[in-house]
């Protein structure tokens, strides 16, 4: 990076090349909270300087009416601790003031904070006021934390518009192969129970991840899920091959009425809790081991397709009654939706090990979690949407997509015209007709 690039700047870029390696997910969320953290207080830093400057980086003094004396003179290395862990910053040094410049977030020596998580929190949550975020500053570092009310908007940047911007765009242009639905429950208002956001992610017909919606509900319930994804269906979203879900009634009534010509996969990872769940603790290490031996496909030479799904389907029927008379309430539980555990094998082999669960957004959502608990709480909507649109958005870049093999890609098309392309219907044939077949303007038959 340049010598001149400003030290956000340069944390910025190392937050996209974090995203350019294509690590797992999972391996760079610390990382990229820490780096998040770190780019949210440089940013207040530097915005505390231009604010009592009066101008900005390379603007000069002349140009601005409100300039004070002094410039910029580089910057000083200094290390804040936090229950994030060390947290390095560039402290801006100033020459030629008039005063001496004194951060009201970090004070003169601040070392140790736990309003960290605080700024971050509040850098998403974008219906906190100003007087909000300074009261937990000032509750946190004392009362000379307080920031101006001119800071705090350059701190947040423009984060809720950004997501409103994102939740009415078009998704003419998004063709989906697979679509994945959940939900995550966060207490929006004070002393009221925790309230569902949902919301939708995929992986296109090139293989590459894409964040589709996200939106509050009144529940987990059909009518719920059924708007949600007739907002999606309005903006243009077209049916995907495969929707992959828990086993939520509402959520599945919902899926078989917005997108009936699509198949459905129950996520496995849920189905074996369900199973377990009805299981006795002494019986439920065998009998999880035996339920993951069901799809187990490696030995097998049959190809994806129906036929491969009937293998697996016979393997549940035999578990069944294998396990059947000892636990009929585990066992009821693995047959019901038989059809929706199997789905997932007309898919390409490739993709199985990642169509078969809906367990990686569920990660995320625990990612997002993990940042309300910080914050306490959260006074609205409004707020809870901007927070989880924010960690989601910035997690997508990091998410892989998928692998597509030639035979894959064949595959999937061959679905694509079976499953959203049938050949129309012929209109019938009249077997005899008033008029000779000869006749002008009549239509030959053949028989």
């Amino acid at each position: 990076m340049p010598v001149r690039v400003s030290p956000a700047d340069r944390i910025r870029h190392h937050i996209d090349e974090l995203f350019a390696d294509g690590r797992p997910l999972q391996e760079i969320l610390e990382e990229v909270a820490r780096l998040g953290a770190q780019l949210l207080m440089q940013a207040a830093l530097e915005a505390e300087v231009t604010e009592f400057l009066g101008r900005d980086r390379y603007q000069r003094a002349a140009a601005c009416e409100d300039a004070r004396p002094g410039s910029r003179n580089g910057y000083r290395e200094v290390t804040v601790k936090s229950t994030a862990g060390p947290v390095g910053l560039a402290r801006p040094k100033l020459r030629g003031t008039s005063e001496a410049f004194a951060s009201r977030l970090f004070g003169s020596h601040v070392t140790k904070t736990n309003a960290l998580e605080s700024l971050v929190i509040a850098s998403f949550v974008r219906g906190l006021s100003v007087r909000d975020v300074e009261a937990t500053l000032a509750e946190a570092l004392g009362d000379q934390a307080a920031i101006s009310k001119s800071t705090v908007p350059a701190i947040c940047g423009q984060i809720k518009e950004e997501y409103e911007r994102w939740a009415r765009r078009r998704l003419d242009e998004v063709t989906l192969d697979y679509l994945f639905l959940d939900a995550s429950f966060f207490r929006m208002h004070p002393g009221s129970p925790a309230e569902p956001v949902l919301a939708a992610w995929g992986i296109t017909t090139g293989g590459k991840p894409a964040f589709i919606g996200l939106a509050p509900g009144s529940g987990e319930s059909a009518d719920a899920w059924a708007a949600f994804l007739a907002d999606l269906s309005e903006r243009g979203l077209a049916s995907p091959l495969l929707v992959i879900s828990d086993g939520a009634p509402g959520l599945i009534a919902a899926i078989e009425q917005a997108c009936p010509q699509a198949l459905r996969q129950r996520c496995l990872i849920h189905r074996a809790r369900n199973v377990l769940a009805k299981t006795p603790a002494g019986m439920q290490a065998e009998v999880k081991d035996a339920y993951w031996k069901l799809s187990g496909t490696d030995g097998l030479k049959t190809p994806p397709g129906p036929r491969l799904a009937e293998i697996i389907d016979a393997r549940i029927g035999e578990m069944a009654a294998k396990y059947g008379p000892a636990y009929p309430s585990a066992m009821k539980c693995l047959t019901t939706d038989r059809e929706g555990l199997t789905a997932y094998l007309r898919f390409p082999a490739e993709h199985h090990n990642r169509v078969r669960h809906s367990n990686f957004i569920e990660r995320t959502f625990g990612e997002t979690r993990r940042r309300v608990k910080v914050i306490g709480r959260l006074p609205g909507e409004t707020s809870c949407l901007t927070l989880v649109w924010a960690v989601l958005d910035r997690a997508s870049r990091g998410w892989r997509g998928f692998t597509m093999t030639s035979d894959g890609l064949r595959l999937l098309q061959d679905l694509r015209r079976s499953l959203l392309e049938p050949p129309r219907q012929l209109r019938p044939r009249t077997a005899t007709t008033s008029q000779p077949a000869d006749s002008p303007g009549t239509v030959s038959t053949v028989a």
